[in-house]
Order: C-alpha cells, then sequence, then structure tokens
C-alpha cells in the first residue's frame, strides 16, 4: 500500500481533529501518502481533495470541529453516487479509506469496501450510540460541555428559587442526558428509551419542596420531549417559576477533553495499521481499553442503550 486518503463525514464531533492527526503522522511514519478528502462524502464526489504532509496536521489536537470539514450527502446513498465515489478514489491511486464518522458514514464505508477500497470507519458521534466499542470520539467532551453548563444553570436556579429543564442532544439515544444527569445531580433524566410520565416528575418536584428543597433541575434529551413543552407543563401543573435551556450544538464545539485526545490518537493510528494490514470493511474500536476491529455488519446490528442500572442510580440519588 502506498497511499491513502481520511475523510470526516456526519455530524462533527470534538476530538476528530486529534483522530485525522494520527492517521496523518502515522502513516507517514509508516512510508505513506496520505490526502485529505474535504467535506465528507459530497466532496469526495466533486473532487474536494488535498495532500496532508505533516504540517498539515500541526497545531490541531486541542482543536474541536475538524479541520476537513463535513456535509451531508444524498448522492452518495445512489449507486451511480458510490460508484463515482469508488472511481474518484482510483483516479487518485488510493488503496485504503479511513472514514470518520457514525452509522450512516459506516454505510457509505461499506459500500465503497464492496467496491473494492479498503475501508476503515473510526467510531466518532457526541451521541455515543455506536455499538460493539467502549466508547465514541467526541462523547467525554459533549458531556463534559452539559455539565459545565448545568453547574452554571444550578447557580441561577439556587439564587432565584426555580426549576430548570435542561435539553440537552440525543434524538434517538440518551446517553449525554443520562451521564450528565447523574453527573450534574439532576432530580430527573428523561431519555428516549425509558418511558415516562409528566405526572411523576411533577409529583417528584412538589415532594422536594414539601420538604424544603429551593431549586430543581430536569435533564431531557431532545428525542425524549419538547424542552419548552415540559418547562410549560410543570409550571401550570405546580406554579412554579420554571425556565428552560436548550443546549443545541454548543455540546458539539470546544476544545476535545483529555480522554477524547487519547481515544481518537489510538483509533486513528490503529486504524492505519488495519487498512495496512489489509483488513477492511471494519470499524477500529476498544473493548475493555484493547485495540481491535469489528466488521461493519457487527457494528449495524450492535445497539448500544444507556444503561438501566446506572439510569436506576441516577433516580436513586435525586430522591
Amino acid at each position: 500500500m502506498r497511499k491513502i486518503a481520511v475523510l470526516t463525514s456526519g455530524g462533527d464531533a470534538p476530538g476528530m481533529n486529534a483522530g485525522v492527526r494520527a492517521v496523518v503522522r502515522t502513516a507517514i511514519y509508516h512510508g505513506l501518502e496520505v490526502v485529505g478528502i474535504r467535506r465528507g462524502y459530497a466532496g469526495l464526489l466533486d473532487g474536494d481533495v488535498k495532500p496532508m504532509p505533516l504540517e498539515s496536521v500541526g497545531d490541531i489536537i486541542q482543536r474541536g470541529g475538524t479541520c476537513l470539514y463535513t456535509a451531508r450527502c444524498l448522492e452518495f446513498l445512489t449507486e451511480d453516487g458510490q460508484r463515482r465515489g469508488y472511481e474518484r478514489l482510483t483516479d487518485l491511486g488510493v488503496e485504503g479509506l479511513i472514514v470518520f464518522g457514525g452509522d450512516g458514514s459506516f454505510r457509505g464505508a461499506q459500500k465503497l469496501h464492496q467496491l473494492g477500497i479498503k475501508t476503515i470507519g473510526v467510531p466518532s458521534t457526541i451521541d455515543n450510540d455506536i455499538g460493539a466499542c467502549d466508547a465514541n470520539i467526541g462523547f467525554d467532551t459533549a458531556v463534559q460541555t452539559a455539565i459545565d453548563a448545568i453547574d452554571k444553570i444550578r447557580d441561577t436556579a439556587t439564587s432565584h428559587e426555580r426549576t430548570y429543564v435542561i435539553e440537552v442532544m440525543g434524538r434517538s439515544a440518551g446517553h449525554i442526558a443520562l451521564a450528565a444527569g447523574l453527573a450534574g445531580g439532576a432530580e430527573s433524566v428523561l431519555v428516549p428509551e425509558v418511558p415516562y410520565k409528566l405526572e411523576d416528575v411533577v409529583a417528584k418536584l412538589q415532594r422536594g419542596v414539601a420538604r424544603g428543597k429551593k431549586h430543581s433541575i430536569i435533564v431531557v434529551a431532545e428525542g425524549a420531549g419538547n424542552g419548552a413543552e415540559i418547562g410549560r407543563y410543570i409550571e401550570q401543573h405546580t406554579g412554579f417559576d420554571t425556565r428552560v435551556t436548550v443546549l443545541g450544538h454548543v455540546q458539539r464545539g470546544g476544545a476535545p477533553s483529555a480522554a477524547d485526545r487519547v481515544l481518537a490518537s489510538r483509533l486513528g493510528a490503529h486504524a492505519v495499521e488495519l487498512v495496512m494490514a489489509g483488513v477492511s470493511g471494519h470499524m477500529a474500536a476498544t473493548k475493555n481499553g484493547e485495540l481491535t476491529s469489528v466488521p461493519f455488519d457487527e457494528v449495524f446490528r450492535a445497539e448500544r442503550k444507556p444503561s438501566h442500572a446506572v439510569y436506576q442510580l441516577a433516580d436513586i440519588l435525586s430522591i
């Protein structure tokens, strides 16, 4: 193998830059040429490709977002788009492709694998919903961002004796909400995976006020309910002064945590080693702390749901 490419696709995640840096430097260490594909699969189809020498990844390990940019690409969902992507790579002389992203990005990588390009995926999503591995790049940072916000909001909630509903990201996965809710001491955590009744949330708030509690925090994943509607329901049924904060895309940005930098560096380097060894159609991963790889088919079948035991613990500790 002489030449590989790297791209970032789907939603950006803190740590992607650390991963790209690891790919480029590991590949060059082993004598490979590296090109970067900007704007994901859209950039691949458009030929938006640049050489990536050592200096191209200097001073990026601490930066959030992705230096290669990212974009959605509906055309790549089609057979014609996938064939064009394959032809672009072969015209460039690219023999291996490393893709940072989530489920959709990996499905695109699998199509290129089936067409004959050696592909390795690297799990990168703040939602932490890619299974068959210990963790996804970006999750740790996103949780810390949410906790920082919760801590600040708790200060003003205490000062004004208010109830706050904090909506975090997670359309179909409640990992951020559960981790941030537990670490932030929330009174209730609402996630898509666990059914709930707002009457129970209200009853819990009222029990807290009855024993002298002056403020409360409710953390809700966006896929579990609309924060504004939940806030109105609470205020209407309790009379408590209630405010709503939607954290939104602030959770995607910011400098990656040390944990995300280390994870991304390990997985990026491992992805290069895998593709050099002829492995293809796999995801680079850690399991029980050890580096490994998992076939895409197994990744697609795997489910990562929030731990029920952790959910119960959050409920117990918020009594």
